[in-house]
């Protein structure tokens, strides 16, 4: 093996251990807060317990086992840190600390705050790792979808991906997997369960979890396809999603789900077709909502872009400014997908 992909396994190594134990915590939050009125009440603060223990214990973990590792993330504790916020601080704490941290200290309130600001990174830095640590905020309070996302990044380039999806059903009939990707490898899924291993060696003998490879189906026109678009429709415009079908020819429904899980779903064949369409003309897409799931679509053969067909530009911060949209296909049929959209958008200019 060589000094490189060394290195690289032990990035992986650590990136899943990091992902899979806050997808188990988060996984605690909702089963144990999430309630049938939550989403009547607006309560939002399961999420937001679940949102700064992940953050938390993804940093910490990164820390331990990659020293001076920088961390590009959603949050922050400036508003964690107010006096009014005492009880919502000693949630986190409590669930941070059942995850038993990679080092073995005691957890305490000083040790988590510390965690979630290392998501502060700079992301016009020559390498960083940029996580969302729960993607899907509303499917995570409806009890349903969600992901873990962890990227990281260098020199613009989207090298390694690893998607934690909690409640992501299975083929099986069991609930629950973690998606890897690694630059000119092969997506592979993992058990989310701690301490499951399925065989020795993702790049090398002794390294980390081999996991099962996952492929793109093969659809050969985008007729055949199923579409995969978000369940909220502030997402995305399901108005101009629904015309872009009608003019391929797909009269399959759509497949909605939450957050990156939608690329686990292109990855492993669920669906063939992922479409972002932009809802303001001023959006741009945040990078840790497209990092990790980018990847593992491209290295299970399919591709991602912008509706316009450009590859997305991870060199522009904590945005992806040179972007619109996102359109993640099977493969093949990723140039019709990106015709038929630029038709319909000039026939509604």
């Amino acid at each position: 093996m060589t000094e490189r992909a060394a290195g690289r396994a032990v990035e992986l190594e650590a990136a899943v251990a990091a992902v899979r134990a806050a997808s188990v915590v988060c996984r605690a939050v909702q089963a144990r807060l999430v309630r049938a009125d939550t989403l009547e009440k607006k309560d939002r603060s399961p999420v937001t317990v679940a949102d700064f223990a992940s953050q938390a214990i993804v940093c910490g973990r990164l820390e331990a086992a990659l020293p001076g590792s920088k961390v590009v993330g959603e949050e922050d504790s400036a508003e964690l840190r107010e006096p009014v916020q005492a009880a919502l601080r000693a949630a986190v704490v409590e669930q941070v600390a059942a995850a038993q941290p990679a080092d073995g200290e005691p957890v305490d309130e000083a040790r988590v705050l510390h965690w979630i600001d290392l998501g502060g990174g700079d992301a016009h830095s020559e390498r960083y790792w940029t996580l969302d640590p729960i993607d899907g905020t509303r499917g995570f309070l409806r009890g349903e979808q969600y992901a873990v996302a962890l990227a990281l990044v260098e020199a613009g380039e989207v090298v390694l991906g690893v998607l934690g999806c909690p409640n992501l059903p299975n083929p099986d009939g069991t609930r629950g997997a973690l998606f890897t990707a690694v630059r000119g490898d092969t997506t592979r899924v993992l058990p989310l369960d701690a301490d499951t291993r399925t065989a020795p060696g993702v790049a090398g003998e002794g390294q980390g979890e081999a996991g099962l490879p996952v492929r793109v189906a093969e659809v050969a026109r985008a007729a055949e396809a199923r579409l995969c678009e978000s369940v909220e429709s502030g997402h995305s415009d399901q108005g101009e999603s629904a015309r872009i079908a009608a003019h391929l020819g797909i009269t399959r429904p759509p497949y909605r789900i939450d957050s990156q899980c939608k690329y686990a779903a292109v990855a492993r064949g669920d669906a063939s077709i992922y479409l972002r369409m932009p809802t303001r003309a001023d959006y741009r897409e945040k990078i840790w909502d497209h990092a990790a799931g980018k990847l593992v679509v491209e290295c299970a053969g399919g591709r991602v872009s912008d509706i316009a067909g450009r590859p997305l530009d991870f060199t522009h911060g904590r945005t992806l400014d040179a972007n619109r949209g996102v359109v993640a296909t099977s493969g093949a049929i990723h140039d019709e997908v990106i015709e038929a959209i630029a038709h319909v958008r000039a026939e509604s200019a």
